[in-house]
């Protein structure tokens, strides 16, 4: 079984050189530690007082990390909660493996030099960073006045679980190149440590350190309150063993009554629409769209209002009483043993044969500079 050609390719790292995908392959649980998080903060002097405008910041500080909790709390399908203003907060995951929050300022680089951190791993965008006002720049200028400490930057977007699927491979490559390279502690971070940090470190764990996907979940989460998209894990796990096939699918909303229909979801997140198109003839609203296999959730937005169509698959209610649409994107032309290997995959509690771990381990490793 050879489709490794088949994947998508990625778009380049952020902080470092870009990457490549690889030519086509042939084919110790740490002892139990408290869960509390480690919360580095700016602290004042005693006898200081809190200005007008600092007490102003601060305000403006919690409103966006309301703000932003209730955002991911609703894109997640989790009550998650994030104060920024409170700084910097991480759980030590193994004791080489760090999952927390964001840098805020160059002053964490030194607190996370005081613990061993050899290899600070940002998945942050650049949206991420201006909400809450973070200059990644001068961060990434004062790591450079070390030599034990990087600090590299690769993009995934924040509650995409399709954009975390792509990204994956090339992320976890460039993690476990640093780590080979740097040694010591790593840090990963995204902005709240709860989703895309969390789900790259378990990537890492069933990747590389060997762990089954459910023994590395639950040892993350015996260290750290988070919820780490299982689902990209996995699916990303199958698209490097047996390709990433697409497959063309037709959503329709029939109403010619209404002046515009959108869709949300699917792979595009649910913070975009994508708009259908209305066909005179038929009376009805239609969106083609060529989707990797998998499944993925939608809704329909109709004259501006959210609804599902009920002549579609509707998933469950979830634990806010929502639902969504949904469909799933099967490939054609599958053989019996892919169809076996994804099924393995995807489902309750995948493991890897010492030959898979191998090939995805050789397969990260083949990612080379684009330039060279």
């Amino acid at each position: 079984m050879n489709c490794l050609q088949n994947l998508l390719k990625e778009p380049p790292i952020v902080g470092s050189r870009s990457m490549r995908r690889p030519s086509p392959l042939n084919l110790a649980m740490v002892r139990g530690g408290s869960r509390r998080s480690n919360t580095v903060k700016t602290t004042q002097p005693p006898g200081a007082s809190t200005s007008g405008a600092e007490s102003s910041a601060l305000e403006v500080g919690t409103e966006k990390s309301e703000v932003y909790s209730t955002n991911m709390t609703h894109a997640m399908g989790a009550a998650l909660t994030y104060r920024h203003e409170l700084g910097m907060n991480y759980n030590f995951i193994r004791p080489d493996l760090i999952v927390g929050s964001c840098l805020q300022s160059p002053l964490d680089v030194d607190k996370l030099r005081k613990i061993g951190v050899k290899t600070i791993f940002c998945l942050q965008q650049d949206s991420d960073l201006e909400y809450f006002g973070v200059d990644i720049c001068a961060i990434q200028d004062y790591s450079l006045k070390f030599e034990d400490i990087e600090h590299c930057r690769a993009e995934i977007r924040d509650f995409d679980a399709f954009d975390l699927r792509l990204r994956l491979p090339a992320v976890v490559s460039k993690l476990h190149k640093l780590v080979n390279c740097n040694g010591g502690v790593t840090y990963i971070h995204c902005t709240a440590g709860l989703g895309r940090a969390p789900a790259v470190a378990l990537a890492y764990m069933f990747w590389i350190l060997g762990y089954s996907l459910n023994e590395g979940h639950q040892l993350l989460q015996s260290k750290r309150a988070c919820f780490p998209k299982l689902e990209a894990i996995k699916l990303a796990t199958a698209d490097i063993l047996t390709g990433l096939s697409k497959n063309t699918i037709t959503l329709k909303w029939e109403d010619d009554s209404c002046s515009s229909v959108e869709i949300s979801g699917l792979d595009i997140g649910w913070g975009q629409r994508i708009p259908l198109t209305y066909d005179k003839e038929k009376g009805a609203w239609f969106l083609e769209k060529e989707l990797p296999e998998g499944r993925y959730e939608y809704k329909y937005i109709v004259d501006g209002k959210w609804l599902c169509n009920e002549h579609e698959n509707i998933t469950k209610p979830n634990a806010d009483g929502h639902v969504n649409n949904y469909i799933q994107v099967c490939r054609d032309g599958t053989s019996d043993d892919e169809k076996e290997l994804r099924e393995r995959l995807t489902g309750p509690d995948p493991n890897l044969r010492d030959e898979e771990r191998l090939m995805i381990r050789e397969y990260l490793e083949q990612y080379v500079d684009a330039e060279h």
